[in-house]
């Protein structure tokens, strides 16, 4: 009988993979790479840099190695390679094309196209939502029914959710409450939600 191994990131969330990859293990490191290779290209094609494109691409990717153990939110891993590939790609458009340096105004032509855009949006959509699932998973039993049933469509009332967990229709807006309070402070929604915080500033 044949065993399939899945590789070492479909289990594990973001911060795990980092802290994996910070020890040497090459699989986790791979995982990562796989993971947000597409967040990076898409930004490097987004600045139509050419042939640069795969140089800056490498350039994201040792700075990362040089980082890894710096990183303060591990979970908050693909704002960071954002920003960071953003920057890679400033620079090297300066250097290829002599454009006004960064801080200045560029010309149309070299800022991100719609499409890259778009595509970055997705994957660190897709990145809150593995957040999402991974604060949602390790919430209590009881909190993860009272969301579940909260979020119904059409809307379950008060007094049908009241019944189904026997617990009183005053106790259910605190306890939803809580509830979310649980979910912003997980390690993993929390560190996305300062990452972003601090890229819109």
């Amino acid at each position: 009988m044949t065993v399939k191994v899945r590789p070492v990131g479909d289990d594990l969330s973001v911060a795990e993979l980092v802290v994996r990859a910070r020890h040497g293990d090459q699989r986790a490191w791979d995982a990562l790479v796989e993971r947000y290779a597409p967040l990076v290209w898409s930004i490097c094609r987004g600045y139509r840099l050419g042939e640069d494109t795969a140089d800056v691409a490498q350039s994201v990717w040792l700075a990362l190695v040089g980082q890894l153990g710096a990183i303060r939110e591990p979970a908050a891993l693909a704002g960071w390679l954002a920003t960071t590939t953003r920057r890679e790609c400033v620079r090297a458009a300066c250097a290829a094309r002599r454009l006004p340096a960064a801080g200045q105004v560029l010309d149309a032509a070299d800022i991100a196209d719609e499409r890259a855009e778009t595509a970055e949006e997705e994957l660190l959509a897709a990145e809150r939502h593995a957040a999402l699932r991974e604060a949602f998973a390790d919430l209590p039993e009881g909190y993860r029914d009272l969301l579940a049933l909260l979020l119904q469509d059409p809307p379950m009332p008060y007094a049908q959710i009241s019944v189904r967990l026997g617990i009183p229709v005053g106790s259910i807006g605190p306890s939803r409450a809580r509830c979310l309070e649980k979910l912003r402070q997980h390690p993993a929604l929390a560190a996305l939600i300062n990452a972003e915080a601090g890229y819109a500033r």
